[in-house]
């Protein structure tokens, strides 16, 4: 049987409107929270973070969607979502709260981030940035938008030397993954690196064209659902650091930036260990 690779303008509108609305009524109650004592745990290490707003957030979201939408799937964060062995069907990919170390500390610089895909297809991508109440969004082949404007494609005539990329220290020291001294390499020839703290708001720069790529290690789907698809919005791609797809039911190194910008970073910078 063919697998579905169009989802009807129709039902991806409906189904835009009600993410939205689940979004922005999440993000207000998160808001209205902030100042409110957290109760933190961690998961796999002392810098992995968990609050009881990430999983009231996430379970939110899965009653929701089960209630409106019981045919669809759930891939998430913190326990809420099914168990998926495959990408068929409508998936709602979830972090209820993405950088959790932000929210617990600087209380700024998270956000929810929701990517609905059909048959391993982004169809939606919402990102939320709750403190700042700015809303990106796309719909698969209508564009990507910053709250009502609409973002511009993504700069294609863009030297390296002046391209801003958001990476973490770790690319540039002694690691398993890459050969840091091509990294070094990089980051004297780029014109400058940030970090954010978030995956999601760190796609949503790069889809805003303020910063022109974004290359970072072991990312779950959860956090770069949302993302992805408004990079592909705005004519960049997002993939593996190796140039390969990503397989959105596994965790990924990943690369986002215009097309030139991948060529010339896979071709001469980017040397993944064996």
């Amino acid at each position: 049987m063919k697998r579905m690779l169009v989802m009807e303008q129709q039902v991806k509108k409906d189904l835009f409107d009600t993410a939205r609305k689940w979004v922005l009524e999440a993000g207000k109650t998160i808001r209205d929270a902030i100042d409110q004592p957290l109760t933190i745990d961690t998961k796999s290490n002392a810098n992995d973070l968990v609050t009881h707003m990430d999983r009231e957030t996430e379970q939110f979201f899965a009653e929701k969607i089960r209630a409106e939408y019981p045919e669809h799937f759930i891939l998430s964060e913190e326990g809420y979502g099914d168990e998926l062995k495959s990408d068929k069907g409508i998936v709602w990919i979830i972090d209820p709260i993405d950088g959790t170390m932000n929210f617990v500390h600087q209380k700024r610089n998270f956000a929810i981030s929701i990517g609905i895909f059909q048959d391993g297809i982004g169809e939606i991508g919402l990102v939320y940035d709750v403190m700042n109440d700015i809303l990106y969004a796309a719909r698969r082949g209508e564009g990507a938008f910053k709250n009502e404007k609409k973002l511009l494609p993504l700069k294609k005539e863009l030297r390296l030397e002046e391209a801003i990329l958001v990476l973490n220290n770790y690319w540039t020291t002694p690691n398993n993954k890459v050969e840091d001294s091509k990294m070094q390499e990089l980051i004297r020839k780029i014109r400058g690196t940030r970090s954010y703290g978030s995956a999601a708001l760190e796609l949503a720069y790069v889809a805003e064209g303020i910063v022109d790529g974004y290359i970072t290690m072991k990312l779950a789907p959860w956090d770069i659902a949302g993302g992805m698809v408004l990079v592909n919005e705005v004519g960049g791609i997002t993939t593996k650091a190796d140039g390969e797809p990503i397989n959105m039911l596994e965790n990924n190194t990943i690369l986002s930036c215009n097309k030139e910008i991948q060529e010339t970073l896979l071709t001469d910078y980017i040397e993944l260990k064996q």
